[in-house]
């Protein structure tokens, strides 16, 4: 069994996508973000970063205690590895997949993550932020598209790059993007949408946080602005 430390975001569907398309029985544990329930000690104890999504896997391959696993990247690779799905055992194809997950968890993630916090919640307009980081996402939109021509998934078969990319070209609109002047990735987002897990998994998290029509002050305060004592306050 896993269990799945996981809020309605980005980088927590992508784990929730996995588990569904390689059908590995899993629990979610919902952390509200917007609460807090970050700094719950016990979920601090498997993930220090104070950030989702974790995962405590009951049953590893060692036989030993429970394994807990924080930040998302590291996380598909396990469970690819676990599983020996979606990610070649080794060699070339190995290598092709995992720097596009990288390239995801290095680039894409947190440029469209600046994007959305400069456009969307900071307290006031900063017309250089917005602009910076709306042209940076527009970039890696272009890079994504270019790797996409000629094929249907971006290592060429179905794997954890797929997994790791395609929630953050969902909110495409709030990050300024017209999908339409991307042709390889609109082709290829359209195909990402289709496969039942992934439907699946959006299911999941309309059922844990039905969307809203506006992010919470008090969340914001929350997740904004964290320093070294904000952790430490919790410990």
């Amino acid at each position: 069994m896993i269990e799945l430390y996981y809020w309605t975001t980005p980088n927590g569907h992508k784990i929730t996508i996995f588990l569904e398309e390689a059908g590995l029985p899993y629990q979610i544990k919902p952390v509200n973000i917007g609460k807090g329930e970050q700094f719950d000690p016990h979920f601090l104890s498997f993930a220090p970063n104070n950030r989702i999504p974790a995962l405590r896997d009951l049953a590893p391959a060692d036989g030993g205690a429970p394994l807990g696993l924080f930040e998302s990247g590291a996380i598909l690779e396990y469970l690819a590895d676990k599983t020996g799905q979606f990610l070649p055992l080794q060699g070339r194809a190995r290598y092709t997949t995992l720097q596009w997950l990288y390239w995801q968890v290095g680039g894409l993630g947190p440029m469209a993550g600046q994007n959305h916090h400069f456009n969307l919640y900071a307290p006031e307009p900063l017309p250089y932020a917005q602009q910076r980081y709306v042209k940076e996402t527009n970039r890696l939109y272009g890079v994504l598209n270019r790797q996409l021509e000629g094929r249907d998934y971006i290592a060429g078969d179905y794997s954890i790059a797929d997994m790791a990319c395609y929630p953050w070209i969902v909110p495409h609109e709030r990050q300024q993007q017209k999908l339409e002047d991307f042709p390889a990735l609109q082709a290829w987002f359209a195909r990402m949408r289709a496969r039942p897990a992934v439907q699946r998994a959006y299911a999941r998290a309309d059922e844990i946080n039905p969307p809203q029509a506006a992010p919470s002050l008090q969340g914001n305060a929350i997740l904004f602005g964290q320093t070294a004592e904000t952790l430490k306050r919790h410990s």
